[in-house]
């Protein structure tokens, strides 16, 4: 027999079970779907993530306490009190750190923030000018408090656009007092309206002097991070390595291995986020992917109870001159074809799903997501589905080749 008329022969037989060859490959297609559906949102998400860096500048260094969270048990480091004034003053002095542009400290907390009988609760954040200035965010009302209001500690604020509609309505905000945290703060700016800007929600924070932030709000004196800027993007590697030495210099740090701070620049971050969220990715893929192996086993079993019935027709192709290779080829192909058609159905399901999953995230939730198909993803789901049917497929169609002909015509 040629290779066309056993493959005519395959689809007659698939053709003749419809429900069970649908039922069959059930679990191709929900394994091949969860792949392409995670990969999907596994993709989106490491976009995500790296549009929010890059909204930091390649120039911008972020310098936290603790070191470099490797697990959920790393995580309580970053609020450790490792940075300190004396820090900042060491990194600003140009002795120290060549090529630091400028730097500032931040503190940041959720806060009750109250105008008269309203009241919600938003992020606190102590900073300086030189946080709108990285993120491009300058008040479209008023203006930033100055480094004299920093020195001084004095009770301003800088409140976004949509503090300021659910605080004051469509009144005035300038020149007007809240309360955070109990605490009186004269509001001196409005940010402009713009959402998701790097790591901040522009909109809901409220920015204050770090120095009053850390006397009057949290009561503390060190800081939860410091950014930094270099003059250049091709000295930046030059910065983030000064900033190292003076720091372990700062905290009598011998050994690099001990260091109770970290540093963050867009290369770093766009390096370790590719690596966790591909980790992540693969870990996940490859629990979705049992799905395929149990599917494969119900290919498996399903095949030989197909022969089983198909004995007597098995024996009559024999009769009539099919040798054992012609009917393992038939049956081979059968479960290629059907975990095939599996994996097209997979591949199908999971954009449509990884694109409903898209459009809620970036629609509904308002975040800033994006569609990605991982056509990766998809050759691959295909050749791996075609392979499961191949080797799953293998057995019965051995055991169907080495039916005797004479016992499989007589078979009832």
């Amino acid at each position: 027999m040629t290779l066309q008329d056993t493959l005519y022969t395959a689809l007659a037989g698939l053709k003749t079970n419809k429900s069970r060859s649908g039922l069959t490959i059930l679990g191709i297609v929900i394994g091949i779907t969860a792949i392409i559906l995670v990969m999907s949102i596994g993709q989106g998400a490491k976009e995500l993530i790296l549009n929010q860096i890059r909204g930091l500048g390649s120039q911008t260094i972020i310098i936290e306490p603790g070191q470099e969270p490797r697990g959920p048990s790393n995580f309580a480091e970053l609020f450790t009190d490792s940075l300190k004034q004396k820090d900042v003053e060491a990194l600003k002095n140009p002795a120290n750190v060549q090529g630091l542009k400028e730097l500032t400290p931040n503190v940041m907390q959720v806060a009750p923030i109250s105008f008269e009988n309203e009241s919600v609760r938003k992020n606190v954040i102590g900073s300086s000018e030189l946080l709108a200035e990285i993120l491009e965010i300058y008040p479209n009302e008023g203006s930033f408090f100055t480094d004299d209001d920093i020195r001084q500690k004095n009770s301003v604020a800088v409140i976004g656009s949509k503090i300021k509609k659910e605080l004051f309505g469509d009144s005035g905000a300038l020149g007007k007092k809240l309360k955070i945290k109990g605490r009186s703060f004269k509001v001196v700016g409005v940010l402009p309206a713009k959402g998701q800007v790097a790591l901040f929600n522009v909109d809901e924070m409220v920015v204050v002097p770090y120095t009053t932030a850390q006397q009057y709000l949290l009561g503390i004196d060190y800081f939860n991070s410091i950014i930094a800027r270099a003059e250049s993007e091709n000295i930046v590697p030059q910065v983030v390595k000064s900033i190292e030495l003076t720091l372990r210099e700062t905290h009598n740090i011998t050994d690099p291995e001990k260091d109770d701070f970290h540093i963050a620049t867009q290369a770093l971050a766009v390096e370790r986020v590719g690596m966790v969220t591909g980790i992540l990715t693969a870990l996940l893929v490859s629990v979705a992917a049992i799905s395929l192996v149990v599917g494969g086993v119900g290919i498996m079993n399903i095949m030989l109870v197909s022969i089983t019935e198909r004995t007597r027709e098995i024996g009559l192709r024999k009769a009539l001159g099919a040798t054992d290779k012609d009917i393992m080829l038939q049956f081979l192909l059968e479960a290629v074809i059907l975990t095939g058609l599996g994996g097209i159905a997979g591949i199908i399901f999971g954009a449509l799903l990884s694109f409903i999953a898209s459009f809620i995230l970036s629609k509904i939730i308002s975040l800033g997501w994006t569609f990605a198909f991982p056509f990766s993803a998809a050759f691959l789901g295909l050749a791996v589905a075609a392979l499961v049917g191949l080797v799953f497929g293998l057995y019965p169609a051995r055991q169907a080749s080495l039916k005797s002909p004479i016992e499989a015509v007589r078979y009832e």
